[in-house]
């Protein structure tokens, strides 16, 4: 823009120059004049040239050569499986519970939804097929792709941008960041690209290159909108998020900058409808290449774990631990043998730092755990009590079937008011099929703000205010206690079904 204004400038210094120009001519005559003429021709060409030039800069620059560069590297990917898979929960192209968050509110691409079906073989028959995309990422044919576009593929086949179709095989999949790693053989030349070193900025440049419903080598353009996003798939949730259109087969092809490197995987879009809105999710490339690397050494991934219940920091529950803030990681309950309950971490532990590295919330806790190897030391930072603690501890790996997990946020209740809890309570006890601690909720009141925040006949009351209880008057007692000291809210630290959780209940306000 400061080239422009430059530029606007030029046209009011004219006439100014053209004055001292026609001064000249007064002193030298007419012989002057027709030379000050030729100068004042040649000034205002160079004016024009320059304003054309200041347009042309105007203008958007093309992606055609960035295009011819990386094109070639992108593949379509076939693949073959059992048409029992369309009646597994297959909405769009990934598989998602009925009713579930994603299946309401994300539709993935490139897994069988009908229109993306294209060719011989129907859910009705025992052969279906179904496309995505992918990109080559050595000469020697290992590219990427998503786990959903392989997944329960009986047999892969890629199509090179040149037409060529060659089998392939899956080398791993990671279902956690939806990436897959195949394998083509045969060749050692093919075109292949780089993964970013530099994670992009938004509001840089960059363009898709996939196959949506089947239109091989479809490139789109647009530009970085956000980072960082959580789509709710899973715990290492970090997306990047563009403006790019792209459309069911865009799975698992890439989203490149403008020096032709891969910024990210292309993965979900949001769509209402089932078509492009212009929302569509990346896989950071500093994730895919730690999940490749792991995938092309050993053929799956294995994560650290360390073996806690974890949730968010609210307003009222950093009020009741006696926190400055809502940053860090709260410890719901660390898991018996695991490394955290091994090493000292207990329940209501705020960890606020890992190596060094602040811990924003829950979720980048269970990244920052999940990036390193099992194995490998990690260095905690933990506020207790209003004391800093500092923990070594070794990881271990996630286990098959649980991992530690950020437990959802209780529903918001700013400014609700009520003049009791609504609970009734019974020692655990006494009650069958309870263990010995705490005290069983054995009714909510559904007009009460115990309900309002998820309490529920069953749940267990471990802990009020940091004190343990064992009766209802030791719950009377402690909330009491909360209440005189001036809090707001009372912090509960609640057992429901396997999940043990913070609830911070407010009081009423006058």
């Amino acid at each position: 823009m400061g080239s422009v204004r430059l530029l606007r400038g030029w046209p009011r210094a004219v006439p100014a120059r053209r004055l001292v120009l026609l001064a000249t001519v007064a002193g030298l005559g007419v012989a002057g004049a027709s030379v000050g003429s030729n100068v004042l021709h040649q000034s205002l060409g160079l004016y024009a040239a320059a304003a054309n030039a200041a347009e042309i800069a105007r203008r958007p620059a093309g992606f055609a050569d960035l295009v011819e560069k990386v094109k070639p590297a992108v593949i379509s990917v076939r693949v073959k499986m059992d048409a029992s898979a369309e009646m597994m929960g297959f909405d769009g192209d990934m598989p998602s519970p009925p009713n579930s968050h994603m299946q309401r509110f994300f539709h993935h691409f490139g897994m069988p939804d009908g229109e993306n079906t294209p060719d011989d073989h129907r859910p009705n028959g025992h052969i279906m097929t179904a496309q995505g995309s992918g990109f080559f990422i050595t000469g020697d044919g290992y590219a990427v792709t998503n786990n959903h576009v392989v997944d329960k593929a009986k047999a892969v086949e890629i199509t090179t941008d040149d037409g060529k179709t060659y089998d392939a095989k899956v080398v791993g999949t990671d279902p956690r960041t939806d990436l897959a790693l195949i394998k083509v053989d045969g060749r050692s030349d093919f075109p292949f690209v780089k993964l970013a070193e530099v994670a992009p900025r938004i509001g840089d440049w960059v363009v898709a290159v996939g196959n949506p419903f089947g239109l091989g080598g479809t490139v789109t353009a647009g530009i970085v909108s956000a980072r960082g996003r959580d789509i709710g798939s899973g715990p290492y949730d970090d997306f990047i998020q563009i403006d790019a259109p792209v459309n069911k087969g865009n799975s698992g092809g890439p989203t490149f900058d403008m020096e032709g490197n891969v910024i990210g995987v292309n993965t979900a879009i949001f769509s209402p409808s089932g078509g492009s809105v212009g929302i569509a999710f990346d896989i950071p490339a500093e994730t895919v290449k730690s999940v490749v690397a792991q995938l092309k050494d050993k053929g799956m991934v294995s994560r650290g774990w360390i073996g806690v219940q974890i949730q968010p920091v609210t307003s009222e529950i950093a009020e009741g631990l006696g926190l400055k803030g809502t940053d860090g990681a709260l410890v719901a309950e660390p898991q018996a043998n695991s490394p955290a309950a091994k090493a000292g971490i207990l329940s209501g532990d705020l960890i606020a730092e890992v190596n060094d590295h602040a811990v924003k919330d829950a979720r980048d806790l269970a990244r920052q755990i999940g990036s390193m190897t099992p194995g490998a030391i990690a260095k905690l930072t933990v506020w207790r009590k209003g004391e800093e603690k500092n923990f070594s501890l070794t990881l271990g790996e996630v286990p098959q079937a649980r991992e530690a997990r950020a437990v959802g946020p209780d529903s918001d209740a700013a400014g609700a008011s009520l003049p009791k809890l609504g609970l009734s309570l019974a020692p655990a006890g006494e009650m069958v099929g309870s263990s010995s601690e705490g005290v069983v909720v054995t009714e909510v009141d559904p007009d009460g703000l115990a309900s309002d925040h998820g309490l529920k006949s069953g749940d267990i009351i471990l802990e009020v205010g940091g004190t343990k209880v064992a009766t209802a008057a030791d719950v009377r007692k402690a909330v009491g206690e909360v209440q005189k000291n001036g809090k707001h809210a009372v912090l509960m630290r609640v057992k429901s079904e396997d999940t043990i959780k913070f609830v911070a209940i407010p009081f009423a306000r006058a």
